[in-house]
This record gives C-alpha cells, sequence and structure tokens, in this order.
C-alpha cells in the first residue's frame, strides 16, 4: 500500500474463499446502488459491512454521486500501516483508505475477482 503517510504490505491471510466470495457481490452491489452509505455510530465509529472472520480487513460505502461510489478498506491488527500499530493504534475498523471509482470499474473488478477464485475450493 501506498499513502500520502507511507508505504507498507502485508501478506496475512484475510479471507476465507467463502468471503472471498462476498467481496464480489459486495462490489456488484455497490455498482448497482444497492449497498447503502455507512455513517458513523453515535460514537463517531465505523462499522462496515461487510466484515469478516479475520478482523484486519472489511469494506463499507462512504458515499454515492454522480461522479461515482466511494468505497473504504478498512485495514486493522496486521493489515494496518506501521504507524497505525501498537497501543495508540485505532480501534478495529477505523483506520481506512478512501477510493473514488465509477459503476464500470466495479462490475470489472467483481468479475477478475471472481475469476481469480474459481481455482479454489469454497471453505
Amino acid at each position: 500500500m501506498t499513502t500520502a503517510e507511507g508505504t507498507w504490505s502485508f501478506a496475512d491471510p484475510s479471507l476465507l474463499t467463502h468471503e472471498a466470495r462476498q467481496v464480489a457481490a459486495w462490489l456488484r452491489g455497490v455498482a448497482a446502488g444497492t449497498v447503502s452509505v455507512t455513517e458513523p455510530n453515535a460514537e463517531g465509529y465505523l462499522w462496515p459491512e461487510p466484515w469478516f472472520n479475520e478482523p484486519v480487513l472489511a469494506f463499507s460505502l462512504a458515499d454515492r454521486s454522480e461522479s461515482g461510489p466511494v468505497i473504504r478498506l478498512h485495514l486493522s491488527q496486521e493489515a494496518a500501516p506501521p504507524w497505525q500499530q501498537g497501543a495508540d493504534r485505532p480501534d478495529i475498523y477505523q483506520y481506512f483508505l478512501e477510493f473514488r471509482v465509477d459503476a464500470a470499474a466495479l462490475l470489472r473488478a467483481a468479475d477478475q475477482w471472481d475469476l481469480a477464485l474459481a481455482s479454489f475450493p469454497t471453505r
């Protein structure tokens, strides 16, 4: 990952194959306009949907406008950047990156995601 704050990578398992298949469905839902924008709760926390068994990766929809949806990629624990780890790290799912994408790109990404998963058994 590369952001204005710095660069990092991680290679830890984050999704089971049945969870990975949910990502493509969620991307298609965002493209179709059926996924709701995720708003912070009364305490100011964002609780993404979908989230997965390993709480290192999650997604949420930040905004929907004429210029396309803005999706959030939530990164926690070992997936978070090194400067967001340790005793002062944000609560789970509260560190995220935002990306504005168009619906066609989301549909292409979902198709490519499904193709990449096709050879993996469901578990």
